[in-house]
């Protein structure tokens, strides 16, 4: 018998949501919330990027990262420098730097403890599943003009 595919969908939210929450708990110990830490993680990834690719990166609209970039600055988390035309690049300070590698630290145990139930070939197996998927076709492209 094959599996519903509505509830497999419903699955993979539901890990991912439970992911989120234990994240944001956990990320709130070390003073982080999961948007902020995954922000941190962009502007290490891509430093100088501005804050459309940021939104991009950390799947946001362009305001919402804005206004999260706004908070991280008033923090000292990040500098940001004026870019060419209009755009405004960011980077980590040095205390957004600790910041991130706290983060590293609690995303690592808590998706250690995550996956645990699965084997290293079974991990192997679901990212290679997911990959497939996320490779297949652009379900928006249909709707875009």
């Amino acid at each position: 018998m094959s599996v519903d595919l509505e509830q497999l969908g419903l699955a993979v939210k539901r890990l991912q949501h439970r992911h989120h929450r234990a994240l944001e708990t956990r990320l709130a110990q070390i003073g982080s919330t999961l948007a902020q830490w995954d922000a941190l993680r962009a502007i290490e990834r891509q430093p100088d990027s501005s804050t459309h690719r940021l939104a991009q990166l950390t799947f946001q609209s362009d305001q919402s990262f804005g206004a999260l970039a706004n908070r991280m600055l008033s923090r000292g988390l990040i500098e940001r420098l004026t870019g060419p035309g209009r755009a405004v690049r960011h980077r980590l300070t040095p205390d957004g730097e600790e910041m991130l590698r706290a983060g590293y630290v609690v995303v690592g145990e808590l998706l250690d403890q995550a996956f645990a139930p699965l084997g290293p070939a079974e991990r192997d197996t679901l990212h290679a599943l997911l990959l497939r998927l996320l490779d297949g076709p652009d379900l928006l492209a249909a709707d875009r003009p």
